[in-house]
C-alpha cells in the first residue's frame, strides 16, 4: 500500500511527464526534406510570437522558402578536412596576403583607428576579410532568412540555427534586416560574414560597409579575450579569439599565418 505522501509525489511526477510530452508535441519538429517545412513554419511562428517576436519578423518568416541549395552546401563542406597547405592553396592565400598588404597601406588610418579602440592589429582582420568574401566581392546572393529558417528546421543542427533564426527575426523587427536581405549559403552577412546572432551581439553598423564590418570583427575578437600587443599564433594568447571566430582548426591556422604575413612577419612555410 502506497502512503499518501508517496502517492502525491507519484501523481505530481506523472503530471510533469504528461506536461513535458504535451509541450514536446507542440514544439516545431525538425525534418530532413522540404515536405514538413510549411507546417514547421506555422508552429515555429507561434513559438516565436510567444517569445516576443513582432509582426514584421513573423511576416518575414512566413515568406521563407525551403532552401535546397543551402542544404546541398551544408552537406558538402569538405574543405575543412584538407591539410593546411591544401586549404591555403584552395582559398588563394597568396593572393589574399598580397592584396592584404596593399589594403593595409591604403586603409592605414582605418586600421590604426580600429587597433587603437580594440587592440586588434590589421593582419588577422584583413585575413578574415579576404578569406570570407574576397575583400567584399563575394558576399553571397541567397535569401538570408530562408537559408537560416531551413537550417533551423533541418534535423542536422536545429538548436544552433534556431538561435540564429531568433536573432534574425529580432533584427528584422528592429528594421536592421528585412525579408529580402541576401547572404551566403548559411545566412552569413556582410563583408566578413556575420551570422545574425553574432551581428546582434557584436555588430557596429551596416556590415556591408567595410569599415563597420572590420570594426565589428575586431569587437568580436576583443570580446573573446583579445589582448592588445599579444601574439596570435597557435599557443599564443590571442589564438583563442581566432578559434572563437571559426571552429575549424585549419581555418584558424590559416588566419593566423596569413595575418602574420600581412602584418610583416614570416613569409615562409605553413604552420603545423
Amino acid at each position: 500500500m502506497i502512503k499518501a505522501g508517496k502517492l502525491a509525489a507519484a501523481t505530481f511526477a506523472a503530471w510533469a511527464v504528461l506536461a513535458c510530452l504535451g509541450s514536446n508535441a507542440l514544439a516545431a519538429q525538425c525534418g530532413s526534406g522540404p515536405g514538413g517545412f510549411e507546417a514547421w513554419k506555422r508552429t515555429f511562428a507561434e513559438e516565436a510570437r510567444a517569445k516576443g517576436i513582432g509582426g514584421a519578423g513573423i511576416s518575414a518568416l512566413m515568406q521563407t522558402n525551403y532552401a535546397s541549395a543551402t542544404i546541398a552546401a551544408d552537406r558538402s563542406l569538405h574543405s575543412f578536412s584538407l591539410s593546411l597547405d591544401q586549404f591555403l592553396a584552395k582559398r588563394g592565400a597568396a593572393t589574399i596576403v598580397a592584396r592584404g598588404r596593399a589594403m593595409k597601406q591604403s586603409h592605414a588610418a582605418l586600421f590604426a583607428s580600429i587597433e587603437q579602440r580594440y587592440g586588434v592589429p590589421p593582419g588577422p582582420l584583413i585575413a578574415i576579410w579576404g578569406m570570407e568574401t574576397g575583400f567584399g566581392s563575394q558576399r553571397g546572393n541567397q535569401n538570408m532568412l530562408s537559408s537560416i529558417a531551413t537550417l533551423a528546421y533541418d534535423c542536422r543542427r536545429p538548436e544552433y540555427f534556431t538561435d540564429q533564426l531568433y536573432a534574425a527575426l529580432k533584427l528584422i523587427d528592429r528594421g536592421v534586416l528585412s525579408a529580402s536581405t541576401r547572404g551566403s549559403m548559411h545566412g552569413e552577412l556582410g563583408q566578413t560574414q556575420f551570422l545574425p546572432k553574432t551581428m546582434l551581439e557584436y555588430g557596429t553598423g551596416n556590415l556591408d560597409n567595410a569599415a563597420n564590418a572590420l570594426s565589428s570583427t575586431a569587437n568580436f575578437l576583443k570580446a573573446h579575450g583579445w589582448q592588445a600587443g599579444a601574439g596570435y599564433q597557435p599557443g599564443e594568447p590571442n589564438f583563442a579569439a581566432i578559434q572563437a571566430w571559426n571552429a575549424a582548426g585549419v581555418y584558424q591556422k590559416a588566419i593566423a599565418l596569413m595575418g602574420r604575413q600581412i602584418d610583416g612577419g614570416e613569409r615562409g612555410a605553413a604552420m603545423r
